[in-house]
């Protein structure tokens, strides 16, 4: 657990040395703003790292951590992929880690290796999100053609899992305009392949013309490690509902206050 950051980037003295002449060099407006992120930068937070990851070393930790608080400052909405993809690349990179997204950012498979491992990229940020449950609202596309689940659509999800070895999620637990907790979440690959020995059930109470199907995969206990819900709505997707986190690996945790930045955040007065 760490309360104080690094500094991505200000890698000797030279840098740091020349930044008060940059800064004085800067309009009113900019200086206004940079004082505004110091002022973000104090406020309370708690970054916590699971010591048995083999991703997020402490660098890693803080630099997302001090981009959350960033993006905050002036989005009261969760980080999005696009930009988590990002900032996870530049985290990487930044601890040393040979990190690099796909070319496309439509890739079907993989969203960035990081060495020769090909890692999946995912986020959750629902207002009704759940502490112990996973869920993703797309996993993948499901195309068109004929809707067929357990012969067609389930052994397609099996083949997209030969495209990556590792799956990461970015969930947003709470995010309340003032208080924000985040969380870095590994579904294990092994975990979702199990869905090839589910049990496939058709979902009879729907409005859709086309029925969705079910795929639950079960914990030996009498319950369900998660499902997938093939929606056989107009986009066609997959779902993963329930997964269970406890299951999963827990990288890191961000918790922190935030507020949102504004012109009277700082005085903004030439010196």
């Amino acid at each position: 657990m760490t309360q104080s950051g690094y500094h991505p980037g200000m890698d000797t003295k030279k840098h740091l040395s020349q930044l008060p002449l940059e800064v004085a060099s800067l309009t009113t407006s900019q200086k206004a703003w940079i004082h505004a992120f110091v002022q973000q930068f104090k406020m309370p937070h708690t970054f916590t790292r699971n010591s048995s990851s083999d991703l997020v070393t402490d660098l890693v930790l803080e630099n997302i951590g001090d981009l959350l608080r960033i993006h905050h400052a002036m989005s009261k909405r969760s980080l999005s992929k696009a930009p988590f993809e990002y900032a996870f690349e530049k985290a990487l990179q930044l601890s040393g880690q040979p990190a690099k997204l796909a070319d496309s950012a439509t890739n079907p498979g993989f969203d960035m290796t990081i060495g020769k491992t090909r890692v999946s990229l995912k986020t959750e940020a629902a207002k009704n999100v759940k502490e112990n449950a996973i869920h993703v609202s797309k996993w993948m596309e499901m195309g068109k053609g004929d809707w067929d689940p357990p012969k067609v659509q389930l052994p397609r999800f099996l083949s997209h899992m030969q495209g990556y070895d590792r799956i990461l999620s970015l969930r947003c637990l709470v995010q309340t305009g003032t208080h924000y907790w985040y969380e870095l979440v590994e579904i294990p690959h092994s975990l979702m392949l199990e869905a090839a020995k589910g049990t496939m059930t058709r979902a009879e109470k729907t409005k859709q013309e086309t029925f969705p199907w079910y795929c639950h995969v079960p914990d030996g206990k009498g319950g369900n490690k998660f499902s997938l819900y093939f929606d056989a709505g107009s986009e066609r997707k997959l779902q993963v509902k329930n997964l269970l986190k406890s299951h999963c690996v827990v990288h890191a945790t961000w918790k922190f206050e935030s507020f949102q930045l504004t012109p009277e955040a700082s005085n903004g007065e030439e010196e």
